[in-house]
Parts: structure tokens; C-alpha cells; sequence
């Protein structure tokens, strides 16, 4: 049976995820358990954030709806890898059909870019609300938000099928095991062969560091402008109330673009493949399950309103 993409033709019908089955057994179900964990805490943190932002009328702003965006991004950017990746964890058979890695691949691509058009974003939202208070309202009006949520998603959609098309039209002629425990770029344009496997190689990883460093570069320009006027506010507590309404955002991008550039733009050189699945686990699990914390903690708005809504349905539930 031959997976077939375009014209090119390939003799692998399915592949093996290594991932954690080099680790010793009798450390899966603790990891499973704690991934397990991880992942109902994030969904739970998301959704809570979500319930929060929809439900309470003072967050109809366009930083918290940006916020509901996001957490959308990282629910369904998760639901791509980790519930496969429970699974392999307590399975002995860790197969995966042509068809369904390249669909991983796919939508972790599309919601792991997605979700950083949308910090890019919500950095230039923290720039016009800092440096051009006065035009915000018009900057940031409804339709320009909508477009804005739109272009996020329909960048992140055309960077996963740039990468997936041009992954999966290489020739897979075996062998079959990927060294990851999901579909991940790297590990299963190894397996292709053909003379334009360096080439795909090459020009994938340049289209996925050009997208990150340029999120990247453009949320540091604006957080430039945005140290430049908070520095100008006379009074330490202005500036203080300034600062703390980019603080959570802020250490979000930091984590998000710290792991990521760990991924991407760490040095090629022999390393083991149980060094490459932790690395793996700190974008595709730690990552998301600290969003929401950070989120929760370092926003005091959304840390109240959350506090509040708990506490009205706690209420009305024992009256």
C-alpha cells in the first residue's frame, strides 16, 4: 500500500513514533500521569479564561478578546499532539498512518503559528495603548480587531500547508521510525529520500525561523517604543500601572519564544534522542500549561474577574 502527494509516490503507508519507548518503562505511567495532568490543568485554565472574558462585560476590550483568541490557539494546538502522545505513553504499538502524521503536522504547524501572529499582535495592542491612548479606539476598533484575529489565522493556516505540502511531497522509501514522539519537521524529513531532500530541508527551515524571528523582532520594536513612553510618565505609579498591563503578555512571549528558539535555532551537533523528546515536551506541553498561569497571575484585571465569577457561581450554587 503506497501514501501518494502530487505526482511523487512513497513505499512507507505508516509510521513508528520512538518518542518515550527508549525511556525505561517503569517511568511511563509517571510521565503519563504528569502529562495527563499538565494537559486537564491547561484546558482548564483556558477554558476558565475564556468563561471569564466572554462573561464578564468590563473585559470587552480588545486585549481580552485577543486573550480568548489566543487561548482558543492553544487549546486546539495541544489537541494536535498531546492526546496522541498519552496515548503512545501507555501503548505498545505506537503506529501512525501516513495520512494522520501529516495532518499532525498540519495543525501544529497552523495553531503553533497562529498563536504567534497573535502575540505579535497583542504587543502591537500594548503599543497603541501605551504610545497613542487617544487614538486606540479608533486603531483597535472591532473591525480592525476581527481582521486582525483573521489574518492571524489565515497566516498560521498557509504556514502549515507550506511546510505539510512540502514535507510530505518527498519520496518516503523507508525506514519508517521517527525519532519524536510527534510528527514533528525535523525528524521526518529524515526519513525522505531523494537528491531534494537538502533542499526542502533547507528552505522549510528558513520559511519557519524568517516567521518566528520577524514575530519575534516586530514585538521587541514595539515594546521598545513602549519602555520609551512608559520612562516618559512622571510619576512611579503611573509607570508602574503602565508596565503591569504588558507584564503577563511579556513574560508570555518570553517563554514562548525562549523554548521555540531553543527548538529552532539550537546548534546542530550530535545530541540524544532523549535530549531532543524533553526538549520537545517543554514547547509542546510545559509551554501551554504556564500560559494560563502566567495569564491568571501577572494580570490583576483578569486575576479579579476570575475571582469574581468563581465566587458568583459558587453563591448562586449554594443558595
Amino acid at each position: 500500500m503506497a501514501a501518494t502527494l502530487g505526482r511523487n509516490h512513497s513505499s512507507v503507508s505508516e509510521f513508528i513514533l520512538v518518542g518515550f519507548s527508549t525511556f525505561p518503562r517503569h517511568l511511563l505511567p509517571a510521565f503519563f500521569l504528569l502529562f495527563l495532568l499538565m494537559y486537564l490543568f491547561m484546558l482548564l485554565g483556558n477554558l476558565l479564561i475564556m468563561a471569564t472574558v466572554w462573561s464578564e462585560r468590563s473585559l470587552h476590550m480588545p486585549m481580552y478578546l485577543f486573550l480568548c483568541t489566543l487561548s482558543t490557539s492553544e487549546i486546539l494546538y495541544t489537541l494536535a499532539i498531546t492526546p496522541r502522545l498519552l496515548a503512545d505513553l501507555l501503548s505498545t504499538r505506537r503506529t501512525i498512518t501516513w495520512t494522520a502524521c501529516a495532518s499532525q503536522m498540519f495543525f501544529s504547524f497552523t495553531f503553533g503559528f497562529t498563536h504567534s501572529f497573535l502575540l505579535m499582535i497583542m504587543g502591537y495592542d500594548r503599543y497603541v495603548a501605551i504610545c497613542h491612548p487617544l487614538r486606540y479606539n479608533v486603531l483597535m476598533s472591532p473591525r480592525g480587531c476581527t481582521c486582525l484575529v483573521a489574518w492571524s489565522w489565515v497566516g498560521g493556516s498557509v504556514m502549515g500547508l507550506v511546510v505539510t505540502t512540502a514535507v510530505f511531497h518527498l519520496t518516503f522509501c523507508g525506514p519508517n521510525e521517527i525519532h519524536h514522539f510527534f510528527c514533528h519537521m525535523p525528524p521526518v524529513v529524515k526519513l525522505a529520500c531523494g537528491t531534494d531532500v537538502p533542499t526542502v530541508a533547507l528552505g522549510v527551515g528558513l520559511v519557519c525561523i524568517m516567521a518566528l524571528l520577524g514575530c519575534c523582532l516586530l514585538i521587541l520594536l514595539s515594546y521598545a517604543f513602549i519602555v520609551a513612553a512608559i520612562l516618559r510618565i512622571p510619576s512611579a505609579e503611573g509607570r508602574h500601572k503602565a508596565f503591569s498591563t504588558c507584564a503577563s503578555h511579556l513574560t508570555v512571549v518570553i517563554v514562548h519564544y525562549g523554548f521555540a528558539s531553543v527548538v529552532y535555532l539550537k546548534p546542530k551537533g550530535p545530541q540524544s534522542l532523549e535530549g531532543d523528546i524533553l526538549m520537545g515536551i517543554t514547547y509542546t506541553v510545559l509551554t501551554p500549561f504556564l500560559s494560563p498561569i502566567i495569564f491568571s497571575l501577572r494580570n490583576k484585571e483578569l486575576k479579579t474577574a476570575m475571582t469574581k465569577t468563581f465566587l458568583r457561581k459558587l453563591y448562586l450554587q449554594s443558595s
